[in-house]
Parts: C-alpha cells; sequence; structure tokens
C-alpha cells in the first residue's frame, strides 16, 4: 500500500486514476480547489483536501505533502489566463517540487504533455504560449532538482476507452486516451524504474508496463 497525494485531485485524468489506486490498496489524498468537488472525489475512491495551491507556499504545502509516499502533479489552471497559467502550472508547480523535498518525499510524477520543452517552438502569440512556457519551465525546474521524478508526456488526449497499450516511442504526437494515462501514472508510481526519465507516449500496440519498462 502506497500514500499517494495527487494535485489537481477532481481534473478528468485524475478522477480515472484515483479508482485505480484505490482499487490496488493505495490510500490517495486528492487536492482540489473547491468544496464542491469533494463528493466526486470521494466517489472515485480519494479523500478529497480542499486547498489554494496557488496561493500556499512551500512551507504549507510540505504540510500537506509529508507522510505522503509520492506526489502526483495533474494540477493546471485550465488556460484562458496567461498570468494564472504562470501562477499555477509553472509557480505553484515548482513550489510544490521544493515542498516535496523540504517534507522527505522524493517521489514526484509530472503529468505533462508530450511537445513540452524549451524549443516547444508554439509562437509567442499564440493562445497556447503561455501554457507551453509554463509546462517547460516546470518540467526543466523539476529535471534540476535531485527528487526522483518522472515526466510524463501523453499526446492529444481523448475520450476513448481504455486500451492498457501504447506507444512509448514515438518520435511524433498523436492521441491517447485519458484511460490509459491514468493506468500509465499508476504503472508509474508503481515502478521505481521509471524515476528521472520523460515518458512521453500515444495510444499504441504495446501493454503499458512493458512499454514502460522499453527504455
Amino acid at each position: 500500500m502506497a500514500r499517494i497525494i495527487l494535485f489537481g485531485g477532481h481534473g478528468r485524468v485524475a478522477l480515472l486514476t484515483e479508482p485505480i489506486l484505490a482499487a490496488r490498496g493505495d490510500q490517495v489524498t486528492a487536492v482540489i480547489r473547491s468544496s464542491e468537488q469533494t463528493a466526486a472525489v470521494a466517489a472515485a475512491g480519494a479523500t478529497p483536501h480542499v486547498a489554494d495551491v496557488e496561493t500556499l507556499d512551500e512551507h504549507a504545502l510540505a504540510e500537506l505533502i509529508i507522510g505522503h509516499d509520492a506526489v502526483v502533479w495533474s494540477a493546471g489552471a485550465g488556460g484562458g489566463n496567461p498570468a494564472r497559467t504562470r501562477a499555477v502550472d509553472q509557480d505553484a508547480a515548482i513550489r510544490t517540487m521544493t515542498a516535496s523535498a523540504l517534507a522527505g518525499v522524493p517521489r514526484f510524477i509530472m503529468v505533462s504533455y508530450f511537445g513540452a520543452a524549451p524549443d516547444h517552438g508554439v509562437p509567442a502569440d499564440h493562445s497556447f504560449f503561455p501554457y507551453a512556457e509554463a509546462k517547460a519551465a516546470a518540467d526543466e525546474h523539476l529535471r534540476s532538482t535531485a527528487l526522483d521524478w518522472t515526466v510524463l508526456g501523453p499526446s492529444t488526449l481523448t475520450e476513448e476507452e481504455g486500451s492498457g497499450r501504447i506507444d512509448a516511442r514515438a518520435a511524433e504526437s498523436g492521441s491517447v486516451s485519458r484511460a490509459n494515462v491514468a493506468a500509465v501514472i499508476a504503472a508509474v508510481l508503481a515502478d521505481p524504474g521509471t524515476a528521472r526519465r520523460t515518458i512521453r507516449f500515444n495510444d499504441g500496440e504495446t501493454p503499458i508496463m512493458h512499454a514502460l519498462a522499453a527504455r
């Protein structure tokens, strides 16, 4: 049994991840921004905790994290507001990495996206640019830490049924079901061999455990 704290616990991927973890006996704390989200999170098998990650400092975040075995960052501002995107997807994410170290919880899973990189190529006048910049900065900061990090880079998300099969060797972004992303998060949490790796993936033909084991 592992104790997992999942930031962004009411997101669509998170709500698919929580039942997988609960079913295998893990205890999941789902950090959410509104008390209106507690029922859905509880129904998914997680323990809801309402907190505003945008305003909490590293020490307050460490208080949330301490006692857990791993952190999953799946929170995001949802786009549309560049300032808030930076505040959540970059600044709050980085504070949470610092907090994880302060709390003595080195395992940190970052849910990013396939094309996240300093050279992401998104034009500065594109609405996606603030998100691309924020995710690139957060991912690069995480890679520079001493945490046992894994950066997950799913491609375009779909509502397809989960197949349990992915392509983790793809050179270009395609698409992947949210259910498969949830299954990958759960698998990575159970596999220490995925630490300090960036895993970009589409839907594919390789069972998830085999795809993650292949270097």
